[in-house]
């Protein structure tokens, strides 16, 4: 069940659908606008599918992919082999990564939280403290 909060900020794109995906890094689930997949799509099709290694990327990132809409209710339905990847059990974490949302097991969220506690400030020295304005948030 998604929360009536965050219903009400994807209203627009609800009537468009979302895409739902293995996540590439950690092991839960990713949950795009279809707006925003397709935005992914345009720069993966200008991938040249004659390199291997670009060829089997696009089937690793797409592997799983399924076409899902949220009901009347607020309820997104997940299919079996996606909630196997996940480890989904019992309580959900929708956590915002963005442009997309990410689903967790509650479990392995908080225990990924947790084992980047450490390092998250190392971390967002390296990607944040950068000394040029090249990203413009220095």
């Amino acid at each position: 069940m998604i929360p009536a909060v965050l219903k009400k900020q994807l209203s627009a794109a609800l009537q468009d659908g979302f895409v739902l995906k293995r996540a590439v890094f950690q092991p839960c689930l990713e949950l795009y606008p279809m707006s925003e997949w397709n935005k992914m799509m345009e720069k993966i099709n200008k991938l040249n599918r004659f390199k291997k290694k670009n060829n089997d990327f696009i089937r690793r990132f797409t592997a799983g992919v399924k076409i899902v809409e949220v009901d009347s209710a607020g309820r997104l339905l997940i299919p079996k082999d996606l909630i196997g990847f996940s480890g989904i059990t019992k309580e959900v974490v929708l956590a915002s990564a963005v442009n997309i949302l990410e689903i967790w097991d509650k479990d392995k969220y908080e225990q990924a939280i947790d084992d980047a506690a450490e390092d998250f400030a190392d971390l967002a020295e390296e990607v944040m403290g950068q000394e040029d304005d090249d990203n413009g948030l220095s």
